[in-house]
């Protein structure tokens, strides 16, 4: 009979898993490569924030799963259950949630991560996220469509009220979604005459004593200055404690009436993850240096969802796209050796370098120690990323798009409107619950 493997998720770790399973193993007739994803495609989430602002269009971000892998099978479904014991992964696929299951000898745990709302009252009802292609979609879209509102609304306070964005989080997800947003709302508000700057109010809400933590204080403060100079209010050492959708109450007592709240302030491993009866380090599956789970045979976690362990520093390697490609390769070669009863290799990496976007042609960067910002090092930020997007016609139709924006600026057509959701919604009620008369 086959052996087969099955990679649980198609994210960078579990892309890059399967790309070097295509290529080996996978060719031969004794062994079955499966990838499961809830997307039939991958999605480069470091060009996320810019299909937010405009600056991209969602398809020039992704790339299809089937064009890529010609001998892993794909198959696009929600993974339900785990059973280790019987060793299968149970799934749900399509509209009408067909149930679906796969028989494993290697699984691979690549799930990634998902928003940490923390329990926060309102939060997860009200606010909007930017973790995929539809957050960022629906966020360009949103902006658009309030300044619409905005421009026949006789209620000052309420317009106000609508041109009011929040983003709760000064991350990289953070900084970068806030720079895009207020680069986009701002030039996008030329083209709406009855509708002044003052009116327009962006505003990122962060715990910390300053913004980027993970690049220091020096960047962190160079970013705060470059924000306020562009009318970006930065609020330090305070938290969101409640959203109702249109109020913003923080753990001062004060409130900030907005329409918009963008959640970028934590991630956590999903459900499937914790409904593993395995060893956890703060939700994250812990693995061994192989990225192995010591406690089930045949178990192996990459990218997000995994707790891999850094022999340098004894705490697990930080969940960056960097580290989760690196490790999905890692964990499939650990696999391929497995199978092949070669000793296998531990995983080591160190950090090449940190980027950041933070809006209107400037970033911050340090790389292999070296740190610099301003033009040069948004330049090199999106030299870098245009480089690692997968696939030539991908690349040339960034390129594109970059340079038609800088000749003739941004496109700001609202493409769904809340009457195209309510139609969606609507004909996806009827799919799911077909007519039984004749």
């Amino acid at each position: 009979m086959k052996k087969r493997i099955v990679i649980a998720g198609g994210g960078f770790a579990g892309l890059y898993a399967a790309k070097y399973l295509d290529k080996t193993i996978a060719r031969h007739a004794d062994l079955e490569v499966v990838l499961i994803s809830n997307q039939n495609f991958t999605l480069f989430t470091p060009l996320l924030h810019e299909v937010a602002a405009g600056d991209l269009y969602p398809g020039d971000i992704i790339n299809p799963l089937r064009r890529t892998l010609r001998h892993v099978t794909v198959v696009e479904a929600e993974v339900e259950a785990i059973d280790l014991e019987t060793r299968r992964v149970f799934c749900r696929a399509g509209v009408d949630n067909t149930k679906h299951d796969f028989e494993f000898d290697h699984l691979l745990l690549a799930s990634g991560a998902q928003p940490n709302f923390f329990g926060i009252p309102g939060v997860r009802d009200w606010a909007v996220t930017m973790k995929n292609l539809t957050d960022a979609s629906l966020l360009r879209n949103r902006m658009v469509a309030f300044l619409e509102q905005a421009t026949i609304e006789p209620d000052v306070a309420v317009r106000r009220q609508l041109l009011t964005f929040v983003t709760a989080g000064g991350g990289f997800a953070g900084v970068e979604t806030t720079g895009a947003v207020n680069d986009f709302i701002r030039d996008a508000a030329t083209y709406y005459p009855s509708l002044q700057q003052e009116m327009i109010r962006v505003v990122v809400v962060h715990p910390d004593a300053f913004l980027l933590p993970e690049l220091g204080e020096e960047f962190g403060v160079y970013t705060e200055r470059k924000l306020c100079e562009r009318k970006v209010e930065v609020i330090k050492g305070l938290r969101v404690v409640s959203y109702d959708g249109s109020m913003v109450r923080l753990s001062d007592g004060t409130s900030l009436p907005a329409a918009t709240l963008i959640w970028t302030a934590g991630v956590k491993p999903p459900e499937i993850i914790k409904s593993l009866p395995l060893q956890k380090d703060r939700g994250r599956l812990r693995v061994n240096e192989y990225l192995a789970s010591p406690e089930a045979s045949g178990v192996w976690a990459a990218g997000d969802c995994a707790a891999v362990p850094d022999p340098e520093t004894g705490k697990p390697y930080p969940p960056t796209a960097q580290h989760a490609s690196r490790e999905g390769v890692a964990a499939a070669k650990n696999i391929e050796r497995a199978i092949l009863r070669r000793p296998l290799e531990p995983f080591r990496y160190t950090t090449l370098g940190l980027l950041a976007s933070i809006g209107h042609r400037t970033g911050v960067a340090m790389v292999c120690g070296i740190k610099f910002s301003g033009i040069v090092a948004w330049w090199f930020w999106r030299t870098l990323y245009l480089l690692k997007l997968p696939g030539l016609a991908k690349k040339l139709r960034v390129v594109m798009t970059w340079t038609i924006n800088v000749l003739f600026g941004r496109e700001i057509e609202q493409m769904i409107t809340l009457r195209d959701i309510e139609v969606l919604s609507t004909r996806l009620g009827q799919i799911r619950k077909p007519s039984t008369e004749p």
